[in-house]
C-alpha cells in the first residue's frame, strides 16, 4: 500500500512537472514570437496573422493589428525539401477548400492557398483514411505546409481570406 501511494504521489510531481514545463516552454515562445511579429512591423488586413517559421518547423498564429500581435497558436508542420522548397516572403490566404488528391492515390484535407500552388493542408492519408506520411518537423513536401489535421482544419475554419502569411 506504502508503494503505491508512493508511486501515485511520483506521477501526480511527474505530470505537474510536465504541465509546469509545457506553460513556461509555451509561454517563452509567446514572447519570442510577438516580440519578433510585433518588431518586423507586420500587418494584416484581417485580426489573423500566420507567420512560419522554417527553422524550427512552426506556423504560428496570432491575433491582433501592427505591432500589437498576440500569439494564440503555435504547430509543428512540415515544409517543402530542399529541391521543392516552401517560398518565403509575404503572402495572403486565398482560395480554401476540403480536401485534394484523389487522383494521386492520396488526400490532403483543409486547405489553404497562400500562394499559387502552395497550400497549408493536413498530412497525407491513403485513400481509406488512414495515414500514409504523418511526418511533421521535417522537409519532406514539394513546397507545401503540412499540419496535423486538426490544425489545418483550424485554420481552414479560422483564419479569413486575405491574411496575412509571413514565411521566413
Amino acid at each position: 500500500m506504502l508503494i503505491n501511494t508512493i508511486k501515485n504521489i511520483y506521477r501526480v510531481t511527474k505530470l505537474n512537472s510536465t504541465v509546469l514545463s509545457d506553460f513556461l516552454l509555451v509561454n517563452s515562445l509567446s514572447t519570442y514570437g510577438e516580440s519578433f511579429v510585433n518588431n518586423s512591423e507586420l500587418s494584416s488586413i484581417t485580426p489573423y496573422l500566420i507567420w512560419v517559421d522554417t527553422k524550427s518547423f512552426k506556423v504560428n498564429i496570432f491575433t491582433g493589428k501592427k505591432s500589437n500581435w498576440k500569439l494564440i497558436k503555435s504547430y509543428s508542420c512540415s515544409i517543402g525539401k530542399p529541391s521543392t522548397p516552401t517560398p518565403k516572403g509575404t503572402f495572403y490566404i486565398g482560395v480554401k477548400g476540403y480536401a485534394f488528391g484523389y487522383a494521386h492515390g492520396y488526400i490532403c484535407y483543409y486547405y489553404s492557398q497562400f500562394k499559387d500552388n502552395y497550400l497549408f493542408h493536413s498530412i497525407l492519408y491513403n485513400l481509406n483514411g488512414t495515414i500514409k506520411d504523418g511526418r511533421l518537423g521535417m522537409q519532406i513536401s514539394d513546397g507545401c505546409i503540412r499540419l496535423a489535421k486538426v490544425n489545418a482544419k483550424w485554420i481552414h475554419d479560422n483564419v479569413p481570406v486575405k491574411t496575412t502569411v509571413f514565411i521566413n
